[in-house]
């Protein structure tokens, strides 16, 4: 039995809003109005269900347009693309930054999660509430990691209209957050590039050389700063020759898992199906990251470049960049970057006048951590809930739509350019002889310059902190974000390696470092990241579903008592993190017990 909507119709913005996007309907059977050659055979049925993949599209058109989602518009958008309503509410209320409920136009995203809680964001939203009260018109919204943790606590306003309108606040106080609510126009500029890049304009960086440097803006300044000169030598070398000079350089993938990315990318290549995908995983929800976010924002014609060169080795045509609902900033960036290289022949139909055709589209997500997940992420574009799947089958062999496709992040992807212009040899002589090439880490918390850092692998967890400058009274260290794990002060000697984190029990993650003091109180940091957990569960394995709320709520008796009866609840969380690691489908449910579990055992959290 499906769900439906009985005699709700759309309004006539919302109609507006879908049209934009779909274009006109062509029948009656789409939402025109009926006319007597309708009443005689149905049209455009399976081209309609073909475009299942504009589904999350369709629901950003609306929520940009109107601010939330009704029975009348879901409705409409399902008619257009001949999706069952009950599927396309899964899908609705699956995200954050959507909502099936009125709410008003402007909404603004408060963070609360680990960075901006030690930046003081309870206090914060309590500023916030009492400056707006009741009947403001603007509704306040506590949100897991925005991605701005180098200026927390960060919020961001969205005002939905035609076109919707975005402001960040960060660092933000009460008064900053409610004017860029109220008006988003008036936002501050952006801060210079060395708020997020401390080393910006250093001549030994590579991947980070030119953010801060270049306009972000300009083709033209990008190619006299050496912009395409890795697509040329892509060209000479040839697909095979790409993927040999990859994998002899050691790159592995820098989003957490380290997998040899020439081994992915040859894997795919050499797959009889067709057509090749190739996905760009944009969406870094871990909290205290904020890397790709920098390099998206500060160098996007070097993505642009990069997938590009990935396209051209596995066989691909079509890149997809899925990127966080959260960077509006980021989105505006590669949009331009994506249509100026579209114009000058860097995109299309024959690239650089070599007969290869690739171009590049964005699909934005809404709020859900799980989208990390590589075939989670291919769920969501696909039109369906982010769940993960079962492997194998592995992407290389069946992923997006059912084809070979390889998935890397941002960090992985612009490693590449370096690599085809120094050569592998020379990139493999940076870092150590498993752990090859440059790192960024994101370094937030009790530092004095917070930011992405570029080091070489091997440098130690003391060291990087000494380039941030470390505050006094350093109580703990979170490595790998809310899926890693807290290391104590006197580890600072841990190389930054994954196999040096590996010996040291604890793991790299995707490179974010977050130090704290002991002015901030660690079970409530725990109990921070338990709800995390719990809110970003997708709920599709029994392991995961229950694990996660079974965690925060014992969690949250332990920050509420003491004693004998906390005793209990640490040999209950025991179980169930050992329930969620062996039996959870995905990463999300195996990594969800990691933080707390080193807090207790290597910082005594609770003692």
């Amino acid at each position: 039995m499906d769900l439906h909507f009985g005699d709700s119709e759309p309004t006539d913005e919302e109609r507006a809003a879908v049209d934009a996007l779909l274009g006109p309907p062509e029948s009656a059977w789409e939402g025109a109005d009926r006319s007597e050659e309708d009443l005689r055979w149905a049209r455009g049925g399976r081209a309609a269900r073909d475009r299942r993949e504009l589904l999350l599209p369709g629901l950003h058109a609306i929520n940009d347009r109107i601010g939330w989602i009704s029975a009348g518009a879901l409705g409409y958008l399902c008619r257009r693309l001949t999706v069952p309503p009950a599927e396309a509410y899964g899908v609705a209320t699956f995200y954050a930054m959507f909502s099936v409920a009125p709410r008003p136009a402007t909404v603004l995203h408060v963070c609360t999660d680990l960075a901006c809680t030690a930046a003081g964001a309870d206090a914060l939203c309590a500023g916030i509430e009492a400056r707006l009260g009741p009947g403001s018109g603007v509704g306040v919204e506590r949100s897991p990691c925005l991605g701005l943790c180098e200026r927390a606590p960060a919020a961001l306003a969205i005002r939905a209209g035609d076109p919707v309108r975005t402001a960040v606040s960060a660092p933000a106080t009460a008064q900053a957050a409610v004017l860029a609510a109220s008006a988003p126009d008036s936002a501050p500029e952006e801060p210079p590039a060395q708020r997020a890049v401390p080393q910006a304009g250093d001549p030994s960086l590579i991947l980070l050389r030119r953010v801060g440097v270049v306009d972000p803006a300009s083709l033209d300044d990008y190619r006299a700063h050496g912009g395409y000169t890795a697509l040329r030598r892509a060209f000479a070398l040839g697909p095979a020759g790409v993927i040999r000079e990859v994998s002899d350089s050691g790159l592995v993938g820098r989003g957490g898992a380290a997998f040899p990315t020439g081994r992915k990318w040859q894997a795919t290549a050499s797959q009889p199906d067709r057509p090749h995908h190739l996905v760009c995983n944009a969406d870094e929800s871990e909290p205290g990251t904020f890397k790709d976010r920098v390099i998206m924002e500060g160098d996007p014609y070097a993505l642009v470049e990069a997938m590009t060169i990935a396209g051209y080795a596995i066989g691909a045509h079509r890149g997809l960049i899925y990127l966080r609902g959260e960077y509006p900033r980021a989105l505006q960036r590669l949009e331009h970057a994506i249509a100026q290289a579209r114009a000058r022949g860097l995109l299309g139909d024959d690239v650089l006048g070599q007969g290869y055709a690739f171009d590049i589209e964005i699909r934005r997500g809404a709020g859900a951590y799980i989208c990390g997940e590589e075939t989670a992420l291919f769920n969501s574009i696909e039109g369906y809930r982010g769940e993960p799947r079962s492997k194998p089958p592995f992407p290389v062999e069946k992923g997006l739509f059912g084809r070979p496709t390889v998935e890397n992040n941002v960090e992985t992807l612009v490693n590449v350019l370096p690599i085809l212009t120094q050569g592998a040899e020379a990139y493999a002589a940076i870092g150590t002889e498993h752990s090859t090439g440059p790192k960024l880490f994101c370094v937030s918390g009790s530092v004095a310059r917070p930011g992405v850092y570029e080091v070489p692998f091997g440098v130690t967890l003391g060291e990087l902190l000494a380039l941030a400058g470390v505050r006094p009274g350093l109580r703990a260290v979170l490595l790998g974000g809310a899926a890693g794990g807290f290391v104590r002060p006197d580890e600072t000697d841990i190389p930054l390696t994954f196999e040096g984190t590996r010996r040291a029990g604890t793991t790299l993650g995707s490179g974010v470092v977050m130090a704290f003091d002991g002015t901030v109180p660690l079970p409530r940091l725990l109990l921070r990241i338990a709800e995390f957990f719990r809110d970003e569960s997708c709920g599709q394995c029994v392991p995961c579903r229950v694990g996660t709320v079974r965690q925060q709520e014992a969690l949250q008796r332990i920050v509420e008592r003491t004693g004998a009866a906390a005793a209990a609840d640490i040999a209950l969380l025991r179980e169930v993190g050992r329930a969620l690691r062996d039996a959870s489908i995905c990463g999300l449910g195996q990594t969800a017990w990691n933080a707390v579990e080193s807090a207790v055992d290597r910082l005594g959290a609770y003692e």
